[in-house]
This record gives structure tokens, C-alpha cells and sequence, in this order.
């Protein structure tokens, strides 16, 4: 159906005075100061609002023009083809994104970290739930809907908060990637954090041995290096001995969550490392190889079971105690013992200093243990004289002579 024009008329567009402009359908002509005239369109499509420049006078482009582009825009709406990337004869639905973003994070150093849990959160969750959406029409409301529909399912709000984290990390790749322009606003639970649990040196004794005594000879070193450096499960599956640093006290890791780092190690475990170096005809590669022919790894990707299996045997609670325990007691050690902050963070390897702080917490009956040591030497320097009325006396005479 042709547009009706009572305003953007044919003689008021030649009457335009350069600065001049007359809108209407959401077309604008404008008399720029050369004396070309300029048609643009501002329009509201499928919810989408189109600003274009369809071209100048000179180009012999007319109002005509700026009618057909409307209709060529609303033409494409309806065929679901408005606003395409580049290459493309359709728009992504989210099931096909979600395999492809799969696919292209797979191996990247950065956003290939925790690939099972997000391979799981895509593929049982948010693919089944999202299905054939269009992935650039994600809106709050649908991301709203899935949070109702998981919270009535029984998941927790911290599972809520991981599967949502993946999908706003598939979102932004998906905007890094051109898929798409935009991604919606994701809100996520507020989380209470758990306590943090640390072992005592009696619970660290007894792990130790336990691990030693182990069947599989690879998880005493597995222990030893997790109670030594304070590093993370998958990091000590990745060591190389080529990235030991044995007379540096150091151990190079390359692929750590928060980037490269250089990780400090006690000397008794660089000491401990280096005879198992020597003992194994010092080898390179990983500390960890995998045993399995069929492996997709070279080196082994966990040691859970071993650990739980040492754990029991030490007498402890398997749920309570997780290799992760052994980097929250080195850290909390280090706290207790006086260590600043940013060096703490150097050897855990923490992002920010605000994640450090909540082990500062652990240590507050350690701060009031040593503030209270203070206590005495503190009160024995308050004695009464210094409050008695001759000293007041005495000082108030010396005033007076330096007046005189």
C-alpha cells in the first residue's frame, strides 16, 4: 500500500533552504549546505529500530527510494531475514550457536577452560530449554523463564548461577564472533559462600602417610605438591617437569585461571620433586602422564578417586575434605603467619585481592591471639603514677615557670 504524504511532498522537498529537513513515514529529507539533498530513514521493524542512509539527490536517489527500502526492510521482517550477518541466508537458531560455540572454544587456552561443565550445562540444559530460539531474540523474559523452570526442577541457586554464567559466556562469544549485536542484561542468585574448611597439622600428617601407603605411586606427589604450592587440581595435572624449577623454588604454569603465573613452591617439596626427578631418570614431560592408550589426554585429567581413597584411609570425611582443602590451608597458613596480601595472592594465583581477603576471616582467633599478647605490655606501661595528682601538680608548675 503506497504511503500518503502531506508534509514530505515533492514540491516541499525542492523548496528546502540548505539546513532545511521535513520528516514523515520515518523518512527525512535534508538540504545540506552543498544543496544536495539527503534521504535517510528512521523506522521501528519487528522491534528493531533501522537508521539508514539511502543515499543524495545527486546520486539520482529519491523519496521513492526511501518508500521502497521501508518496504524492502518490512518485506525481510516478515521473512525472518531483517538484519543478517554478513554470509549468512538465515539467522542462527541457539541450538546450532550452541554446538558451533562449542565446537570453536574447544582447545582455546582461554575460553576452553572447564569444557566438560560447560559442554554439560549447554547440551542437558540451556539447548533442551532455548531450542529453536533465534539466538539474537534472547530476551530477559526467556532467560527469566528458564530460571523458573530450573528453580521448579530442584536445582540449587548456585547451579542456576554456573548454567547461567555459561550462557553468558556463550552470549558474549557470540557478540565477539559477530553473531550477534547485543545480549541481554543476565542476573544471577546472590550466594552465601560456604565456610572455608582447612586440616590441621595432625589431618595433614595423616593424609600424608595415607597417600604414601596409596596403591597408585603417583598420589603421594599428587598430595605433596597440592599441600607444598596451594595449587589447583587440574594446574598439578598439567606440571611438566621441563616447568620445575627446582634451585628457583618456582614452577611454571602456563594455563592457569587467572593466566601464566609462576607459582612459589616450599623448598622441601622442591627438594622432594627433584629426587623424584632423578629417581625416574630424569624424565620431561608431564608429572602426570596417563597410562591409558585410548586416553584423549596425555597427562591424566583427575585424581579423585585416588584422593578419596586416601582420605578414607586417613580416617577423615571424604565430603569435608577435597584436594581443594590443601590450597585453602596453605593460604589461610600464610595468612596467620604475617604474609601481605598481594605476595598471598602471588602464590595462590587469585585474580583479585578481594578473593583473598576471605581467608583473612579464618585467621581472626589468630589476629586476637596475638593482639592479646600485646595486652600485657600494653597495660604494665599504664601505671597509676602517671595519673596521681602530684605528676598533674608538677606539671602544671612547669607550666607556669615557662610563662614567668
Amino acid at each position: 500500500m503506497a504511503l500518503r504524504f502531506d508534509t514530505l511532498t515533492r514540491p516541499a522537498i525542492r523548496n528546502l533552504k540548505p539546513g532545511d529537513r521535513l520528516t514523515e513515514h520515518g523518512i527525512t529529507a535534508w538540504r545540506q549546505a552543498s544543496g544536495d539533498v539527503r534521504y535517510s530513514v528512521n523506522i521501528m521493524v519487528d522491534g528493531q529500530r533501522i537508521h539508514r542512509v539511502i543515499g543524495r539527490e545527486s546520486q539520482g536517489t529519491t523519496r521513492q527510494q526511501a518508500e521502497d527500502a521501508i518496504a524492502a526492510f518490512r518485506t525481510k521482517a516478515r521473512e525472518g531475514t531483517l538484519d543478517l550477518p554478513e554470509r549468512r541466508k538465515r539467522h542462527r537458531l541457539f541450538k546450532e550457536a550452541a554446538e558451533d560455540y562449542l565446537k570453536r572454544i574447544k582447545g582455546h587456552p582461554k575460553h576452553g577452560k572447564n569444557l566438560p561443565r560447560k559442554q554439560a550445562h549447554v547440551r542437558d540444559k540451556l539447548a533442551p530449554f532455548f531450542k529453536s530460539a533465534r539466538l539474537d531474540r534472547i530476551e530477559d523474559e526467556q532467560i527469566a523463564a528458564f530460571v523458573e523452570q530450573r528453580t521448579g526442577e530442584g536445582a540449587s541457586k548456585a547451579t542456576i548461577n554456573r548454567e547461567l554464567s555459561t550462557l553468558s559466556h556463550m552470549l558474549n562469544r557470540a557478540v565477539e564472533w559477530k553473531w550477534v549485536r547485543t545480549k541481554p542484561r543476565i542476573d544471577k542468585f546472590g550466594e552465601t559462600r560456604k565456610q572455608i574448611e582447612t586440616l590441621t597439622d595432625t589431618e595433614r600428617a595423616a593424609l600424608m602417610r595415607a597417600a604414601i601407603g596409596d596403591q597408585d605411586p603417583a598420589t603421594w606427589l599428587f598430595v605433596a605438591i597440592a599441600m607444598g604450592s596451594g595449587m589447583r587440581h587440574s594446574e598439578i595435572l598439567r606440571i611438566k617437569w621441563e616447568q620445575v624449577g627446582f634451585d628457583s623454588l618456582r614452577i611454571h604454569i602456563p594455563q592457569a585461571k587467572a593466566g601464566t603465573r609462576e607459582q612459589p613452591i616450599l623448598s622441601s617439596l622442591a627438594t622432594r620433586l627433584r629426587d623424584e626427578w632423578q629417581a625416574r631418570g630424569r624424565p620431561k614431560g608431564w608429572l602426570f602422564p596417563t597410562s591409558r592408550a585410548d586416553a584423549k589426554s596425555e597427562h591424566r585429567t583427575t585424581m579423585s578417586k585416588q584422593f578419596a581413597r586416601t582420605v578414607e584411609r586417613a580416617g577423615l570425611d571424604p565430603d569435608r575434605v577435597t584436594p581443594h582443602i590443601l590450597r585453602h590451608t596453605l593460604i589461610t597458613e600464610l595468612v596467620k603467619k604475617g604474609v601481605d596480601l598481594p605476595t598471598i595472592q602471588r602464590v595462590s594465583g587469585h585474580k583479585t585481592l578481594q578473593m583473598v581477603l576471605r581467608y583473612t576471616q579464618l585467621a581472626d582467633a589468630h589476629v586476637d591471639e596475638s593482639v592479646s599478647s600485646l595486652d600485657a605490655s600494653f597495660s604494665d606501661a599504664i601505671t597509676p603514677e602517671l595519673h596521681t595528682a602530684p605528676k598533674i601538680a608538677s606539671l602544671a608548675n612547669a607550666r607556669e615557670r615557662k610563662k614567668a
